[in-house]
C-alpha cells in the first residue's frame, strides 16, 4: 500500500518524520505543497479526517504574518481559500495510507499507526 507524506521539505518536523519513515524502511511519495500547492480536493479530504480547525498551522510564522482581518476564517470554504493561498500555513506532515492518516509527527503515534495496520 502507498504512503503519501504532504508538507514542505525544508521543514524540521518534515525532515524528522523522513528520517523517521526511512529508518522504518518505509517507502513513500513525498508532495511539497509549498512547491506544488496543494489540491481542494486533498484539503476537503483532510478536513473529513480531522476537521479544518486541525489543518491550520496558528503557530507557524505564515500564519502569525498575516494581517489580522485574513486570519479571520469562520468556516471550512473561508479556511480553504486561505490554506490554498498559503500553503505553508497548513500543518504537517499530513501522512495518508489509504483512506486513514495522521496529523503532525509524533514518533509514538506513527508507530502505532504503522503496527496497526501491518
Amino acid at each position: 500500500m502507498t504512503i503519501h507524506i504532504y508538507g514542505i521539505r525544508n521543514c524540521d518536523t518534515m525532515k524528522k518524520a523522513f528520517a523517521w519513515l526511512d529508518a522504518q524502511g518505509v517507502s513513500y511519495d513525498f508532495h511539497d505543497y509549498k512547491k506544488s500547492g496543494v489540491d481542494r480536493a486533498d484539503l476537503q479530504r483532510w478536513a473529513a479526517l480531522w476537521g479544518w480547525e486541525a489543518l491550520i498551522n496558528r503557530k507557524g510564522t505564515t500564519w502569525r504574518r498575516l494581517p489580522e482581518n485574513d486570519r479571520d476564517c469562520p468556516d471550512a470554504e473561508s479556511a480553504f481559500a486561505l490554506m490554498t493561498a498559503h500553503p505553508s500555513m497548513i500543518r504537517r506532515p499530513i501522512l495518508i495510507r489509504a483512506e486513514q492518516g495522521l496529523l503532525g509527527f509524533d514518533a509514538e503515534r506513527w508507530q502505532a499507526f504503522f503496527q496497526d495496520r501491518s
